[in-house]
């Protein structure tokens, strides 16, 4: 489950046009999601409140094993409407598989002039958390600079002397500050990071191979036949009833002059088109709703991302494919191997969504907002014309390796509370079969 102040994050980045997901450090969200989801431990809770669109504060105490807390504040220069724990919408809460469409250059915010002069602010946001009993203070500040620029600086600090000293003679500060300028043009990303902690310098670039279209462009005809529809700009020929899809590849480098060290890996991604044909972005008459069709029109292929990721330095090699192989089954396997060490790991995981009967009807999820609406019926959005958000109200995640270790993990929506349960196991041990358990409430609510 997303943290409060990470859902508000990408709600910021969304009301402000910024695409987190053209960035190469993000080229293996769709096969994380599935293969890397983060179990609770012990018990934790979480309370929020966004009194108006602009402010919100977050109140979070750890249970179990041992008691602790946090207070967060969070000011944005733009209003958002987060909604509530009871009524948002359940697959923006988690972190899930999705197969992305082709990203768009960020247009800039509307300029505003008053007597000849602009007077239009950059958007910004403010987030700060204070840890209890420790002291320690996270923070962080995002600003755009520009419609393709973005400035991100982000700082933790911990006043525990005691602790500090410690960290210092193993050379691992818990204090630093990093600062990142993030410039995305569509066809290109590139991100420029530096950590003040090791003194260290990062590099990083993605580029999007094929034509992208205008952000301005208007959607394809939705009336046209399959046979007379234009060919989409990204796409690809298939052969030999292979998938249509597009490329993307990037690359990091970081140096560190004080820790006299340096990095590189390379990583390369091939993701389906999200499904565009008109049989299925139909707009169903106005007697029906597109939120209650269980299953509208099924998809020309299905939604796969593939990606392989190389680090010759450290001789670590990774591939992974992730597919959604029904409306609510998605499935991804991963293959790690060090060339050096020849040590090797497989995993396999899989996301199930689960959907209530339509007898439940006063349990039922939100249907969504006009623009929601129209996002699931546009063609350049993500792959989803065969969800049916109003009657989600679960995952489960599972996953297991070859290192006989085993997660399982449920989240749900529970009246007005989000819930998160599971667990990791260890198959290979027989004094301590469970490694963690834990069970996570959040709600949160506005105005």
């Amino acid at each position: 489950m997303h943290p409060f102040a990470s859902y508000v994050l990408r709600s910021y980045y969304r009301a402000t046009g910024w695409n987190e997901d053209n960035l190469y450090a993000n080229l293996t969200r769709s096969s994380n999601a599935i293969l890397d989801f983060s179990v609770p431990r012990g018990l934790h809770l979480s309370i929020s409140k966004a009194p108006n669109g602009f402010f919100n504060t977050s109140y979070s105490m750890n249970a179990m094993p041992s008691l602790n807390g946090s207070v967060g504040y969070i000011f944005t220069s733009c209003s958002l409407d987060v909604g509530s724990s009871g009524s948002v919408r359940f697959k923006d809460m988690v972190e899930r598989f999705k197969v992305y469409d082709q990203p768009r250059r960020p247009e800039g915010k509307e300029e505003e002039w008053f007597a000849g002069e602009r007077v239009d602010q950059r958007d910004y946001l403010l987030y700060g958390r204070l840890y209890l009993p420790t002291g320690r203070l996270d923070a962080l500040y995002s600003t755009r600079l520009s419609s393709t620029l973005q400035a991100l600086v982000a700082a933790i600090s911990d006043p525990r002397s005691s602790l500090l000293s410690e960290k210092r003679s193993r050379g691992d500060n818990v204090s630093n500050v990093m600062f990142s300028l993030q410039h995305d043009v569509g066809k290109w990303c590139s991100e420029y990071t530096y950590s003040a902690e090791d003194g260290m310098w990062g590099v990083r670039v993605l580029h999007n191979f094929g034509k992208l279209r205008n952000p301005t462009e208007p959607p394809e005809d939705l009336n046209l036949s399959p046979g007379t529809r234009p060919k989409r700009v990204d796409e690809e020929e298939a052969t030999g009833g292979g998938l249509k899809g597009r490329v993307s590849a990037g690359a990091e480098f970081y140096i560190s002059a004080k820790e006299r060290s340096a990095g590189v890996s390379t990583g390369i991604r091939f993701t389906t088109l999200p499904d565009a044909t008109p049989s299925s972005f139909q707009i169903p008459p106005p007697s029906s709703s597109p939120l209650t069709q269980s299953s509208r029109f099924p998809p020309s292929q299905p939604p796969t991302t593939i990606t392989a990721l190389f680090n010759p330095m450290m001789g670590h090699v990774s591939a992974a494919y992730a597919a959604r192989v029904t409306r609510d089954l998605s499935m991804c396997s991963r293959f790690d191997f060090n060339v050096y060490s020849y040590d090797s790991e497989w995993t396999m995981g899989a996301e199930w969504w689960m959907r209530r009967t339509a007898s439940n009807e006063d349990e039922l999820e939100p249907p969504l907002t006009p623009t929601e609406q129209s996002s699931v019926l546009d063609p350049r959005v993500e792959f989803n014309s065969t969800d049916t958000p109003a009657d989600i109200h679960g995952v489960v995640k599972a996953k297991i390796s070859t290192n006989n270790n085993v997660s399982l993990m449920w989240e749900g929506r529970l009246k007005q509370m989000l819930v998160s349960l599971g667990f990791v196991s260890d198959l290979s041990s027989r004094s301590k079969p469970i490694k963690a358990i834990g069970l996570e409430l959040s709600y949160f609510s506005a105005g």
